[in-house]
C-alpha cells in the first residue's frame, strides 16, 4: 500500500468522499459554465442583467446539488431509478393538464420559484432506469425479443408524451439516448439494423404525408425541414434564423471580431441569441479558435466520463456514466449542428452555456450521478 492510499484510508469517510470526487470533471464543467456567463454578459450589452446573474446563481445551486448527489451511495440511485422514472412520467402527464404555454408549446410546469421542464428530467431518469434494468437483467437475456421490447416501451411512452407538447428535438434526444443505452448494454446489432430500416421508411412516409389528411408532422416542423434543405428559399421567414446564424459564424473568421463586438448579436439580427443560438455569438466574437476551444472542453468532459465508466467494475455505474455522457454529447452536438445548418432547427440548448434554469440544474444533477458512480466505485 502506497503512502497516499494509506493516508486516504485513514481520512474520515465524509472527507474521503470529497477527495474521491472527480475534480477535473467538476472544473471542466465550471469552465464551460464560465464561457456561458461571458457570452450572456456580452449579448446583454455588458450587463449582468437580465441573464448573467440569474445564470450564475443557478449554476452555483446546481454545482452544490451535483456534489450532494455525488455523496449519496450509488446503490441508492439504483434502488430509486424506477421511482424517479415514474415521477418524471407523471410530470409529463401533468404538463398536458397544468402546463404553462410558451412560444407556442406546452412544456413547462410553473412551480412559482422556477419553471420546470419535465422532459429535461426524463432525459436523466430514463438513463437511470435503463441502467438499472440492464444491471438486473442477466447478460444472456439481453437480446431476447421479450426483454428487448420492455426498454423499447419504456423509451416510447415518454417520447409520445413529449411529441404531444410538441417538442421534436427532445423526442429525438430521448430515442437516441435510449438506443445508445441498449447498445452499451449489448443488445444484438440486428435490432439496430431493423430500426435504421424503419427510420428510412418513416422519413419516406413523413415526406409523402405532407399535405394529406394523414400528415405526420405539424406545418411548422415541415417548414423547419424546408429551411434546413434550402435556407435561402425564405430568408426573411422560416429561413431567417439559420441565415443570420451562418452570417454570424462566417463573419467571426479565425479570431473573431472581439468581445462584445459582434454585430449580429449586438444589433439584434440574431434571434434567440441568449438560448439556442448562443454558440453563433461565441463564434462571431471569438472566431474559429474560440468555437473550437469550447468544443475541446466538451470533448474533455466526454473523455473523463468514458475513462470513469471503463474503469468502473459496477455494471449499473458504468452504464449510467455512459448514458449521461451520451446525453451530454447529444446536447452539444445537435445544438452546434443546428446553428451551423448541418441539422434542422429543433430547439436544443447548448449545455451549460445557453440561458436556462431547469435544463442546467437537471444536467448538473445528472453529472452528480456520474460523481456518485465515481466516488463509490469498487476499489
Amino acid at each position: 500500500m502506497s503512502y497516499l492510499e494509506y493516508t486516504v484510508k485513514n481520512v474520515p469517510t465524509g472527507l474521503r468522499k470529497i477527495l474521491y470526487v472527480n475534480w477535473p470533471l467538476a472544473l471542466l464543467l465550471t469552465a464551460v459554465a464560465c464561457v456561458g456567463f461571458l457570452m450572456l454578459y456580452s449579448v446583454a450589452g455588458g450587463s449582468f442583467q437580465p441573464w448573467t446573474e440569474p445564470q450564475m446563481k443557478r449554476f452555483a445551486l446546481g454545482f452544490v446539488a451535483m456534489l450532494s448527489v455525488g455523496m449519496v451511495p450509488i446503490w441508492f440511485w439504483r434502488s430509486v431509478a424506477g421511482v424517479a422514472y415514474g415521477v418524471s412520467l407523471a410530470l409529463l402527464f401533468a404538463v398536458e393538464f397544468f402546463g404553462s404555454i410558451g412560444m407556442g408549446a406546452q412544456r413547462w410546469i410553473d412551480l412559482g420559484f422556477m419553471r420546470l421542464q419535465p422532459s429535461e428530467l426524463m432525459k436523466i431518469t430514463l438513463v437511470m432506469l435503463l441502467a438499472a434494468y440492464y444491471d438486473w437483467l442477466p447478460m444472456e437475456r439481453t437480446s431476447r425479443p421479450v426483454w428487448v421490447l420492455i426498454p423499447v416501451v419504456l423509451i416510447l411512452v415518454p417520447v409520445y408524451l413529449v411529441l404531444k407538447q410538441p417538442d421534436l428535438g427532445t423526442s429525438i434526444l430521448l430515442i437516441a439516448a435510449g438506443g445508445a443505452m441498449m447498445f452499451f448494454a449489448g443488445v444484438h446489432w440486428a435490432y439496430f439494423a431493423a430500426v435504421v430500416a424503419a427510420v428510412i421508411g418513416l422519413v419516406t412516409a413523413v415526406f409523402r404525408s405532407r399535405g394529406t389528411d394523414w400528415q405526420l408532422l405539424a406545418n411548422y416542423q415541415y417548414r423547419r425541414i424546408d429551411t434546413f434543405l434550402d435556407p435561402s428559399s425564405d430568408p426573411l421567414g422560416a429561413g431567417y434564423h439559420i441565415t443570420q446564424s451562418k452570417i454570424a459564424l462566417g463573419s467571426g473568421g479565425w479570431t473573431g471580431r472581439g468581445f462584445m463586438q459582434g454585430t449580429q448579436s449586438r444589433l439584434n439580427f440574431l434571434p434567440e441569441k441568449h438560448t439556442d443560438f448562443i454558440f453563433t455569438t461565441l463564434a462571431e466574437e471569438f472566431g474559429f479558435l474560440g468555437a473550437i476551444s469550447l468544443l475541446g472542453l466538451y470533448v474533455l468532459i466526454i473523455v473523463f466520463c468514458i475513462s470513469s465508466a471503463v474503469a468502473n467494475r459496477d455494471r449499473f455505474s458504468s452504464l449510467l456514466i455512459f448514458g449521461i455522457a451520451t446525453t451530454f454529447f447529444l446536447f452539444f452536438s445537435v445544438n452546434m449542428s443546428m446553428v451551423m445548418g448541418l441539422a434542422p432547427v429543433v430547439g436544443v440548448p447548448l449545455p451549460l452555456v445557453s440561458y436556462g434554469g431547469s435544463a442546467m440544474l437537471i444536467l448538473l444533477i445528472g453529472f452528480g450521478l456520474v460523481q456518485s458512480a465515481h466516488v463509490h466505485r469498487p476499489r
